[in-house]
Parts: C-alpha cells; sequence; structure tokens
C-alpha cells in the first residue's frame, strides 16, 4: 500500500506517463487521467470496471480551457463559467475535433468542469504549466473514484479501500465539502429551448436561471437516443452493497422491531430524533440540513455498508427543492 501525500509534482509526472492519480474536488474524490491521452483514458474504465459507453467529465484549470474542449459555444456557457466556476457545475457542450471519444463515450458532446477544490486546482494548474499532456488540452478525466455504481468516496481513505493499489498516487485534501456529484447542464440544445438539467447538486436550477433569464427543464427520466448520456443517470447508482430502504419516520421503530423479530439485522441512517433502541445493528443520524446532511451522506452510507447488517433503512427526507438532490442520490441507491 501507497501512502497518500500531496506531491503535485509527483502527480503530474504520473499523468504525463499516462498513469491514474486520484485527487480531491469539492464534490468527491476523482479519478484521473489525461483527458487528451485514449490509452490513459482507458485505464480508467478498467479500475472502476466501468462501460465502455459511458462518458467522462473533463476538469479544466480554468474556464479560459473551455474552447480546447469545445466548439459552438453558446453565449450562456461563459455566463455560467463566470458565476459558478470553479465550482460543482458541468456544462454539456458539442465536443471540439480533437477531444477522444474514449472520453464522451462516443458522443458528439462533452462535460467541462472546474473544480473549486484548491488541491484540484492546483494540480490542473500545475498540469498547464508543464504543458497539459497530449496534445496540450490540459485536461483531466476524471469519474469518481469508485467502483461503477458503487457509492463515491469522499475521504482519500475511501479511494485505497476501493480501489486499492490500481491508483499509484492518491492526493490526500481531505473531505470533500459538497459531498455529492456536481449538477449537470445540457447547453447541446438549441439556444431558443431551455438548457436541460440532466442530474441535480449543490448548484439548483433556481440559480441556474438567475444568471441565464429561463428555468432549465428537469430531466427525471432516463436519457434518451435525443439527449446526451451522463455520469449518474442510471435508475441504480451510487449504491452500497447492502439493500437499502427509504421509509417514513413514524414506521422505522416498527420495521427494526419486526426485522429483529426474525433474526434480521438492519442499519438505520436518521436525520431526525428517533428512539434509540438496542434492536438496531448500527445508528447514523445526519444533520437535519440539506448541505450538512449532502456532506456527510456518502460517507455515512460506507459506514454502515461495512456494518455487517442485512438491510439499511433510511429516514425519508423532506419532499422540497432544497432536499431534491440528496433524494435523488438516495433513490438510486
Amino acid at each position: 500500500m501507497r501512502p497518500e501525500n500531496n506531491d503535485i509534482d509527483h502527480a503530474v509526472a504520473l499523468l504525463q506517463a499516462g498513469e491514474l492519480v486520484a485527487f480531491p474536488t469539492e464534490t468527491v474524490y476523482g479519478l484521473g487521467a489525461d483527458a487528451a491521452n485514449p490509452a490513459a483514458v482507458a485505464r480508467i474504465f478498467v479500475a472502476k470496471q466501468r462501460p465502455a459507453d459511458h462518458p467522462l467529465i473533463v476538469h479544466l484549470p480554468a474556464d479560459g480551457y473551455l474552447d480546447r474542449w469545445a466548439r459552438d459555444i453558446p453565449a450562456v456557457a461563459w455566463e455560467l463559467a463566470e458565476a459558478f466556476w470553479p465550482g460543482p457545475l458541468t456544462l454539456i457542450l458539442k465536443r471540439a475535433a480533437a477531444v477522444p471519444k474514449v472520453v464522451t463515450g462516443g458522443q458528439d458532446s462533452v462535460g467541462l468542469r472546474v473544480p473549486a477544490h484548491p488541491l484540484a486546482l492546483n494540480l490542473l494548474r500545475a498540469y498547464a504549466r508543464a504543458g497539459g499532456g497530449l496534445a496540450g488540452m490540459c485536461g483531466i478525466a476524471a469519474p469518481s473514484a469508485n467502483r461503477f455504481g458503487r457509492i463515491s468516496p469522499t475521504a482519500a481513505a475511501h479511494v485505497r479501500a476501493e480501489l486499492g493499489n490500481a491508483v499509484p498516487l492518491i492526493l490526500d485534501g481531505g473531505r470533500c465539502p459538497v459531498g455529492i456529484e456536481s449538477t449537470i447542464l445540457d447547453l447541446t440544445p438549441a439556444e431558443s429551448l431551455p438548457p436541460r438539467l440532466l442530474r441535480l447538486g449543490r448548484v439548483t436550477p433556481e440559480q441556474i436561471a438567475t444568471v441565464i433569464g429561463i428555468m432549465p427543464q428537469i430531466v427525471t427520466r432516463p436519457p434518451d437516443a435525443a439527449m446526451p448520456r451522463v455520469p449518474g443517470s442510471l435508475a441504480a447508482h451510487y449504491a452500497p452493497t447492502t439493500p437499502l430502504h427509504l421509509l417514513p419516520s413514524a414506521r422505522i421503530v416498527e420495521v427494526i422491531d419486526l426485522l429483529q423479530s426474525t433474526g434480521r439485522r438492519c442499519a438505520v441512517l436518521c436525520h431526525s430524533r428517533l428512539p434509540a433502541t438496542p434492536a438496531a445493528h448500527a445508528w447514523r443520524c445526519l444533520p437535519a440540513n440539506p448541505r450538512a446532511y449532502a456532506s456527510a451522506l456518502y460517507a455515512a452510507l460506507r459506514e454502515l455498508d461495512q456494518a455487517d447488517a442485512e438491510l439499511i433503512i433510511v429516514e425519508e427526507i423532506p419532499a422540497t427543492p432544497a432536499w431534491a438532490a440528496v433524494a435523488d442520490r438516495l433513490q438510486r441507491a
């Protein structure tokens, strides 16, 4: 096992050599490779056991690199980049001719963002200063650093537990403060149509609307042929290996007692004051605040997934817009 460290020069050298480097973003830890190097990007798919038709998000040092990766960039893209980058918003744009199709899952679109985590920005900017990899594109493809479909990592230890020595270097930036993946906004439709919000995240539809003057269309169904495939759009995703069920607060103690009577072990994730009972095999209580809950969610699910329970019971969260991104992750889990 290799010790985690924050040697940016070492990370840059590994990326230039076509190797993988895991690093923190403000959302989750990413598994990075030079996005312009198809052989390096292929290593991501192998390490994650990820289907080849699932596109990757490319992380950039700044919005000034946008036109290296995208073409026909609409004015609203620059407005959104100015408003939210660095930050947890991914823009889907038409890909530039030089973008490898392995990055886009064979599509004519590409997902781009500038992350807000200082360690991620240090890495991206150092990579750009060192020449920016193949063709000087200065982009790092980085899906979440976990096995495909599983719980995204929000700490360096989660990455090592998931991927082991498949990752030569993990840059340790502590816990990811946002804790869930970026909002994904599709800007490939005609400019007369509203942009499509393909994945909910910290950046809300209302915040987007204040910048572009129109509310995006929130896509709640699985993607079809008329829209780009994006990360995290499968009906089942972000999932622990232990089965998970959402229950109303009023039913949790009743169900725990029923499970106990049949000899089954359960773990509980809640956000309100439920009666503590020894019948539950493990308990975690998260803050009743959507941002704080999101920040701690994946770490809590990982902990309960390792608690030797047969079922994870999650208390239902409020059905309000502020909780929508968290609700999306729990429904897929």
